[in-house]
């Protein structure tokens, strides 16, 4: 049981250390991404940022497209912890706009998959990067929520309807993120995502009225 107990504990540990390692790197080409886009990101450069060796890189991530994937990945899941959607209906227009506010605020914590994915959807390579890849798919995911939102709030919509809305709203919610991005402290990301939602709730009340018969 005592041979069993000491080798137990130095594999917790090498486990711990680790994941430490993994965060430090995940860390440093965050920072490097995010002022020099994904071209600019190389292996070296986050090796002497995070003062860890390649190897210990490589022995995380099989290569920059990996790492960059993993980067978008992480800060997609951190900003997720945003989207509660609210249970009291009986306001569904303020119940938007606080989840929005939510989301807003989960956006300046937790910035990097966007900012990131962004420069990454509007470049063009013969092979495109799994980091492009991992952030469709968190826009999907979002876009799914949107969709979801849209059909317990306004059922009277069509299909093509809550496409539509779900779309504008994710495509206003990027404008948003771009112009705090140029504005920076000019721009009140919080009190723009309110007034959006609250916009994207009349054009759903407005499109439910043209489609309800009574």
């Amino acid at each position: 049981m005592m041979n069993e107990s000491r080798t137990k504990q130095p594999t917790r540990r090498r486990r711990a250390d680790g994941e430490i390692s993994r965060q430090r790197i995940l860390d440093a080409a965050t920072e490097i991404a995010a002022e020099r886009g994904y071209e600019g990101t190389s292996i070296g450069a986050v090796s002497a940022k995070c003062g860890l060796p390649a190897s210990s890189i490589y022995w995380h991530f099989k290569d920059k497209d990996d790492l960059i994937a993993a980067v978008i990945e992480r800060s997609f899941g951190s900003w997720l912890t945003a989207w509660e959607m609210p249970t009291d209906l009986s306001d569904p227009d303020e119940a938007f706009a606080s989840l929005c506010r939510r989301i807003a605020k989960g956006l300046q914590d937790s910035p990097d998959f966007i900012r990131i994915g962004l420069m990454l959807a509007l470049e063009r390579r013969p092979v495109e990067p799994r980091g492009r890849e991992m952030f469709f798919q968190a826009r999907d995911n979002v876009y799914q929520r949107l969709v979801e939102t849209a059909r317990t709030w306004t059922p009277e919509l069509t299909d093509a309807d809550v496409r539509q809305l779900a779309t504008y709203a994710l495509a206003g919610a990027d404008g948003l993120f771009i112009a705090k991005e140029i504005g920076g402290d000019t721009v009140d990301l919080i009190a723009m995502f309110e007034l959006h939602a609250h916009a994207v709730y009349a054009l759903a009340q407005r499109l439910s009225a043209q489609r309800d018969p009574r």
